[in-house]
């Protein structure tokens, strides 16, 4: 049984997105944000107590990207990843450390100094320094996408949930409107898709069944 502890539209929904893509059974367990501070329970689950925290039967997993790739590979029959002996599998493990490690994290800082801390706490040059700098990442994927839909091997994988939810999260903040076009025109592709919009969909129900406040809190 795959069960999967997450917080509206964090880091979380990217193995959300995937079990949505893959149309696997899983019980979804939604938690208040930040968890670790509105359930303290949940620390006995994740020490950490971020979110996801992911269980295939007695197999626990705790990074989301790493989760999205666990389950093309496991479950997808090569649907949703890369294969070693594929042209572009090298490319498609970049893509998918590059969603968390290199466009993630920078909007996890312009969040917490720009939005999350006290007044007397907020960092003005610390949110505009990581805004400036998550959006000079974005050339990279723009570049990559003059000449194709997806990022690697002509079709949609996991490495494009992972870039996926790094800017629905810009979006989130309020940066969409700063995407390059080519960006842009991804990210629609992307927000439009069936399992993506399924996602959105069963974490509000989830969300409204369990008690949870169906405001996004990323970065959890």
């Amino acid at each position: 049984m795959i069960t999967l502890y997450h917080c509206v539209s964090a880091r979380s929904f990217r193995p959300l997105w995937v079990l949505e893509e893959l149309n696997l059974p899983y019980e979804l367990k939604m938690l208040p944000f930040p968890p670790r501070v509105q359930q303290k329970s949940y620390l006995e689950i994740n020490p950490l107590g971020t979110v996801p925290t992911f269980f295939d039967d007695g197999m626990r997993m705790t990074e989301s990207s790493a989760i999205c790739q666990y389950l093309g590979t496991r479950y997808g029959d090569g649907i949703l990843t890369v294969r070693p002996e594929e042209e572009d599998f090298g490319l498609f493990l970049n893509w998918v450390h590059f969603g968390e490690a290199t466009l993630t994290f920078p909007q996890t800082l312009v969040l917490r100094y720009g939005r999350y801390e006290p007044d007397e706490r907020k960092l003005p040059q610390v949110t505009d320094d990581y805004t400036r700098w998550f959006l000079s990442r974005l050339k990279a994927i723009n570049a990559a996408l003059v000449d194709r839909e997806y990022l690697c091997a002509s079709r949609f994988t996991v490495a494009d949930v992972s870039v996926g939810y790094a800017l629905m999260l810009a979006a989130y903040i309020g940066l969409a409107d700063r995407f390059p076009t080519a960006v842009a025109q991804y990210w629609q592709r992307l927000s439009t898709r069936r399992a993506f919009l399924s996602a959105l969909e069963r974490q509000r129900a989830a969300a409204l069944e369990q008690g949870v406040p169906v405001t996004p809190a990323p970065c959890a």
